[in-house]
């Protein structure tokens, strides 16, 4: 029996990985960086920023580890198919980060050094840009409200001759009966007119249903009563 154990290393030296490895850690870091820079929710987590980095180094060994070897990326492929994240991503741009940490790891990885700067500075340079100047802002300033009334009454009538004098829109998205059919939850989609305050339209729905719980959602802002 044969117990020679190859060594294939040697396709690529050791300059090779300290380079693809010290150049993705540096450019996945720029990124790291450039996210918390621009990241404006409270959904910020210093775990996700340091995932992007050991990502960047991982997809970078990765394409090391491939090469030019077909069947060897095909068995990567398989291996990593088994891999389950369980964790949601809480924002739309975080895929986009972990699509550019893995663009740079791989040019990295498959020693497009040039590339993988240039690239990186690129992306960041928008992304920075985009956030500095609110690129693609939609400001509609609209409200949710959420009306409960006793279920053995129809208010609808009374709860939009309210939004009527103190919005300049509205719209009905949801009826849900709760408590056991006791009660009926209205959902709306408002816009104030300019001026009302959200106190002032609960104090009008609230003597239109009786004291039941109206509830306005701006944004992360709640005002309950």
């Amino acid at each position: 029996m044969d117990f020679n154990v190859q060594d294939l290393s040697g396709t690529f030296s050791v300059g090779d990985i300290a380079i693809a490895l010290a150049l993705s850690f540096v450019l996945s870091s720029a990124i790291g960086w450039v996210y918390r820079a621009t990241h404006r929710n409270v959904s910020y987590s210093q775990s996700y920023v340091q995932t992007l980095v050991i990502l960047g180094m991982i997809i970078s060994l990765i394409m090391l580890v491939v090469g030019s070897n077909i069947a060897r990326a095909f068995a990567l492929v398989g291996a990593l198919s088994v891999i389950r994240f369980r964790n949601a991503i809480k924002e739309t741009r975080d895929v986009g980060f972990i699509f550019l940490v893995m663009g740079v790891g791989m040019a990295c990885g498959t020693r497009f050094y040039t590339l993988a700067v240039v690239a990186t500075v690129a992306i960041c340079l928008a992304v920075v840009v985009m956030q500095r100047f609110n690129w693609f802002q939609l400001n509609v300033q609209r409200q949710v409200v959420k009306v409960q009334v006793p279920a053995d009454e129809d208010y609808t009538s009374d709860i939009q001759d309210v939004l009527i004098r103190h919005t300049t829109e509205f719209e009905l998205v949801s009826m849900e009966s709760i408590r056991g059919g006791a009660i009926t939850e209205l959902l709306y989609t408002v816009k104030l007119r300019k001026g009302t305050e959200p106190s002032t339209l609960i104090a009008a729905l609230r003597e239109r249903t009786s004291g039941q719980r109206v509830t306005i959602l701006t944004g992360y802002d709640q005002t309950d009563l």
